[in-house]
């Protein structure tokens, strides 16, 4: 059907699990605590995170058994066989369209955030401009050497974060976190579904799992994968509430940084741990932005198989940067990641749960 090389060596499940807990830890890290506190105005809010966590690794288990139904087909090829080329080629266009759109998000995010606390005077066009063409030169390169570089990096930003953790812990403040359970069920739903738009990112299985060596672990992956970042949002949302309160919490921008801003080594070996922090966060946005960014290349490439990938990185760099560049300020940068997401929402998450049970209810299976 298709004749695009899609990868020359297999990935295993451990790779998958690295894979899909880089794809969720991007932005959403540094300011679910705020979209938390707003909503729930209390300790407790560590609940959301939870039900959140529970409703997209639920989510993701269904988009695992539906990729790992079809080991060996694209997503445009099985998306064919349930429901027609017509409608294959409109989801996989508007996959493409979705992946794009969150690779200028994140791109974006990093011209913000480096611009605020570490480029003052450099103009946010040129760190922008910068960052993508490191995107843009990984993603030019071997989708396998690309998805291997989560091995590299993961383990490195978990140290760093939990050495941020515990080092904050000097400055939690028990009156921050009580009275405990105060926050009615409303609260907790409406924290929940903040948090979740944070939780995006397990989609990505519809597409590798095809490269995967046992393609009937992509459920199992998928779930192992989510509980990283799951744990993660945890254990920063009670640090945060902890040592700032709700009602700062809800004040600051980016609530993950002002907690790394605060931490001190002791014996001066580390003088500005946020540094430390802001670098090993922009390796955790490049995994995460170039996972996007070889999405929307691999889509294309999938339905319109006459231009190269080279080509295709041509066209889409400079529309990546010139959606990336369109806020003008910080109030339209997060209301277009709101409307983002709740695209995503419907495109990576209600479309192929449908999917899923149309195949169940016909039949349709991967014919080997």
């Amino acid at each position: 059907m298709n004749n695009v090389s899609y990868a020359d060596h297999k990935i295993g499940s451990r790779e998958m699990v690295i894979i899909i807990a880089n794809a969720v830890i991007g932005v959403g890290i540094l300011t679910f605590p705020r979209s938390i506190a707003d909503e729930t105005d209390a300790f407790d809010g560590w609940i959301s995170v939870l039900i959140a966590g529970a409703a997209a690794c639920l989510i993701g288990w269904l988009l695992g058994r539906l990729a790992s139904r079809f080991p060996n087909h694209t997503f445009f090829e099985y998306v064919a066989l349930i429901a027609g080329r017509p409608f294959a080629y409109l989801l996989t266009l508007l996959f493409g369209v979705y992946s794009t759109l969150l690779a200028s998000f994140e791109i974006r995010a990093v011209g913000n955030i480096a611009k605020q606390y570490l480029f003052t005077t450099t103009p946010v066009e040129m760190i922008t401009l910068a960052f993508l063409l490191i995107v843009q030169y990984a993603a030019a390169g071997s989708r396998i050497a690309l998805l291997r570089l989560n091995l590299l990096f993961l383990p490195i930003v978990l140290l760093v974060i939990f050495m941020v953790q515990v080092y904050t812990l000097r400055f939690l403040e028990w009156e921050n976190v009580r009275p405990f359970f105060s926050s009615d069920w409303m609260s907790l739903l409406k924290g929940a579904k903040g948090v979740g738009l944070s939780l995006s990112g397990s989609e990505i299985v519809l597409f590798y799992t095809v490269l995967m060596r046992r393609p009937q672990d992509a459920p199992k992956s998928v779930i192992a994968g989510l509980a990283i970042p799951i744990l993660l949002y945890m254990t920063i949302y009670m640090l945060v509430i902890g040592v700032f309160s709700p009602a700062v919490a809800k004040d600051l921008t980016y609530p993950t940084i002002e907690l790394a801003k605060g931490v001190e080594v002791p014996g001066g070996f580390i003088e500005r741990v946020e540094s430390l922090f802001f670098t090993i966060w922009i390796m955790t946005i490049f995994n995460t932005c170039t996972i996007w960014f070889d999405l929307a290349l691999s889509t294309l490439r999938s339905m319109f198989t006459r231009l190269s990938k080279f080509a295709w990185l041509l066209i889409l760099s400079p529309i990546v940067y010139l959606i990336a560049m369109t806020p003008q300020n910080l109030i339209q940068f997060f209301a277009f990641g709101d409307r983002l997401s709740y695209f995503g929402a419907v495109i990576a998450y209600v479309i192929p749960v449908l999917l899923l049970a149309i195949a169940k209810l016909r039949g349709v299976k991967d014919s080997g």
